[in-house]
């Protein structure tokens, strides 16, 4: 399923996500197409012509990106003459030919590359990837990744994919896709070589750290299916709502999800936890449907700033900023008590971009306690420009601050309470060894031991009934918060207290 791309947009997606742009968050963004022009030069002392469409390319671009802004600086003559110069000694004297059409693309390929891991060169192919709907389906990984010193860097698996399945953990350095190593590639190139049809393997291989070797995985391609939210109850009065990525109907789902845990709970939530461990980002206004959620109204829920008018935005926990006309009357079918249960938020390494900017909303206005680790760190905008011919220039405009002036890029979210992941191992049993004050010689008796109260005896337990469940055993076992998910854990545990401290009155 294809749909259109609209120019001059953020996207929050992060590059190896392919994620559509989202809709029109701002009237004022706009782009003013110009059609490339080429040029020829003579050099003299080769005898020949040479195509150099580079300039006319540089003059178009620098036209079409500032189109609506003053007149651009003079092109850097000196620099564009060695340019043309190293062009036409490679059609002159390389061991064999050369298309214009690769030259150009390799050099326009690597003057966006050195400029940041996320600006990128859009050639047909990979432009008409972009558009792909995601809500549809293809066969992958279920893997996010971003190019890092010329490898893969795992963002995160995606939850349910054959990523998560197979151990694949944020922070992983790809560095061989089957026999190919990763040096070298594009980033939308590796990503078309993880995609490939359903059912087909791919071998990967992974520097981690803390590991003594290389791992080598072999994982199956699956159609691709993301469920944006999931949800459930933790125990009688906490819920838990998980964001694997932030999709067009991000917010529907989760207005969905909050109305069903108040449904089952049957009367308001003492606490709730937001999950955004490993969740890349995605849409840019889903993140603010997000907050808006548990926001007051118009608080501000993350601004942009950058060179250019257009990268200068402010969005507003307001529906007119993620919304047109009726499609945020979901969020106004909320409990109101949404606004105001106690909320601890989830982060990790995984947590990159839209989900920051919730992370970060939501504790600058002591909204919610943020838990865990340091999040990504991914806090930069890229606005798709069209070039004709069917590319286009994927390039980073602004970058994003939270609404106490935070910058994210390169530093990320700092946790309220840091949560390192980790394991508890039960005891076993062993814990019947522990010494107690009634195991020593000579202890103090109760004060009470000697009066004679009639105290109602204990009763003794049926043979045949079955123990009262308590709240972690009314769980399933894959839901056993604190045995698997240390994590999860210590956020419930800090809403108990909450409440806890709440109820003593003070």
């Amino acid at each position: 399923m294809r749909r259109e791309i609209r120019p001059r947009r953020p996207q929050m997606g992060l590059p190896g996500s392919l994620q559509p742009l989202s809709r029109d968050a701002h009237p004022r963004i706009r782009f003013d197409f110009k059609e490339t022009v080429t040029m020829r030069v003579k050099f003299q002392g080769f005898g020949r012509l040479a195509t150099v469409a580079a300039l006319g390319l540089m003059l178009s671009l620098s036209g079409a990106a500032v189109a609506d802004q003053a007149p651009t600086a003079p092109l850097p003559i000196d620099e564009l003459r060695a340019f043309t110069e190293v062009f036409a000694r490679i059609k002159a004297d390389y061991v064999k030919p050369v298309s214009d059409q690769k030259l150009l693309d390799n050099a326009i390929r690597g003057m966006v590359a050195g400029l940041d891991p996320h600006s990128e060169y859009l050639n047909a192919d990979a432009y008409k990837d972009l558009q792909i709907d995601t809500q549809g389906e293809f066969g992958g990984l279920g893997i996010e990744v971003t190019m890092e010193n010329g490898f893969l860097k795992v963002i995160s698996p995606i939850d349910g994919t054959p990523a998560a399945h197979a151990g694949i953990k944020p922070g992983d350095i790809i560095v061989r896709l089957d026999d190919a190593p990763v040096s070298g590639m594009t980033l939308n190139g590796a990503v078309k070589r993880m995609r490939g049809k359903p059912g087909t393997p791919i071998t990967l291989t992974i520097l981690r750290k803390g590991a003594a070797k290389p791992l080598i995985i072999t994982l199956d391609r699956a159609i691709i299916q993301v469920k944006s939210v999931k949800y459930r109850m933790l125990q009688p009065g906490y819920g838990y709502v998980r964001i694997i990525q932030f999709q067009e109907r991000t917010g529907q789902e989760l207005a969905h999800a909050l109305e069903s845990l108040y449904r089952t709970n049957k009367a308001p939530l003492k606490g709730l936890v937001l999950d955004l461990r490993n969740d890349p980002g995605g849409l840019l206004n889903s993140a603010v449907a997000v907050s808006t959620a548990f926001l007051k109204p118009n608080a501000l829920v993350v601004y942009t700033d950058g060179r250019t008018p257009d990268a200068k935005m402010r969005f507003l926990a307001n529906p007119s900023n993620f919304a047109d006309g009726d499609d945020a009357s979901y969020l106004k079918a909320l409990p109101p008590q949404v606004k105001t249960v106690p909320m601890v938020v989830l982060i990790n390494g995984g947590t990159a971009s839209a989900s920051e900017i919730v992370s970060g909303a939501l504790q600058d206005h002591r909204r919610a306690l943020i838990m865990g680790t340091q999040s990504f760190g991914k806090g930069s905008v890229q606005t798709i420009l069209p070039l004709g011919d069917n590319t286009a220039l994927r390039l980073t405009t602004a970058l994003y601050y939270t609404p106490n002036g935070r910058s994210i890029q390169a530093e990320g979210i700092t946790p309220n309470i840091v949560v390192p992941e980790a394991k508890v191992t039960p005891l076993n049993g062993n814990e019947s060894l522990v010494l107690r004050e009634s195991d020593l010689a000579h202890h103090f008796a109760h004060r009470f031991a000697n009066r004679e109260l009639k105290q109602a005896p204990a009763p003794a337990p049926s043979p045949e009934a079955a123990p009262a469940p308590t709240t972690q055993a009314a769980l399933p076992p894959a839901d056993d918060v604190a045995k698997n998910d240390y994590q999860l854990a210590q956020a419930l545990t800090v809403l108990e207290g909450i409440q806890a401290f709440e109820h003593t009155g003070h």
